[in-house]
């Protein structure tokens, strides 16, 4: 009891603060549009209806299921997801300079709190992601429950990502207008808005380049999603299409190396923010 008392003490402060910036993000982030925070779940909608007539229609680039439109919704929701969670954790540090020179808390809390923001809006594309699968009659397994674990480790991979590139934007802004350009090009590259089966049946180069394109752990965690959420039958993961634990392992163990690296790098540079800012 008194080492819980003690935890309680020492975090309760951080918590409070938390809670706020958390609350005060997600009001500010739609305040002024007519349609608020619906904006949340129309942005995938309309990225996913463009993304569906072109590559799923007029390409054919389909894996020839009756999941495949739930399958690419609830991609596209993970990846818009990672994208406003990293690129709005980028802008925090510089963005809440004001209040980090004004009131004492540890900076971290920031960034931490820009993406539990993005998470609220994840939470209300997947109910979305849920209605799309009843009216498709998707049958669920009990893999469902290994769900949240799969978003857990994407939400650790934004939050690496973000500390690490919020950093770095405090002294170099160009950062952001970099992590732009490479965001087009990891969504384009990743079996986001195709499915990971319909490049593996190229075969050659491309077929092995689409395996492992699964030790990538931002590609794992979304694979996973959609293999435990919707399509256990037709979705490749790192665990059904490699044999050994050496490379199933391998995005795991890359994901606690980029948290760990960006905690230290926040950390070491994190007293001389307000110097820069």
């Amino acid at each position: 009891m008194k080492a819980i008392e003690q935890l309680r003490d020492r975090y309760s402060y951080g918590l409070t603060i938390l809670r706020g910036l958390v609350k005060t993000d997600f009001k500010l982030r739609y305040q002024g549009s007519f349609l608020g925070v619906a904006w949340s779940v129309l942005k995938p909608l309309m990225l996913f209806a463009v993304m569906y007539v072109v590559f799923g229609k007029f390409l054919r680039m389909t894996d020839g299921t009756p999941t495949y439109p739930v399958v690419l919704l609830l991609g596209i929701c993970s990846w818009n997801f990672f994208g406003e969670a990293t690129s709005i954790a980028l802008h925090s540090i510089v963005d809440r300079g004001d209040l980090l020179r004004k009131i004492h808390f540890p900076n971290y809390i920031v960034v931490v709190s820009a993406t539990l923001g993005s998470m609220i809006s994840l939470g209300i594309n997947y109910v979305v992601v849920l209605v799309f699968a009843f009216f498709n009659h998707v049958q669920f397994t009990w893999r469902v429950l290994l769900l949240p674990l799969n978003v857990f480790q994407l939400w650790v991979l934004a939050l690496a990502f973000g500390l690490i590139f919020s950093t770095m934007y405090a002294y170099y802004r160009d950062i952001a207008h970099i992590w732009e350009v490479l965001q087009q090009i990891i969504f384009y590259g990743m079996p986001i808005i195709y499915p990971l089966s319909y490049a593996q049946e190229k075969g050659g180069e491309i077929g092995k380049f689409a395996r492992l394109e699964l030790l990538n752990p931002i590609a794992q965690s979304i694979q996973d999603i959609r293999h435990n959420f919707i399509a256990p039958a037709t979705q490749p993961t790192v665990w059904n299409q490699f044999g050994g634990w050496i490379p199933r392992l391998f995005p795991i163990v890359l994901t606690v190396v980029l948290i760990v690296v960006g905690v230290y790098v926040f950390r070491r540079n994190s007293k001389k923010f307000a110097e820069v800012m």
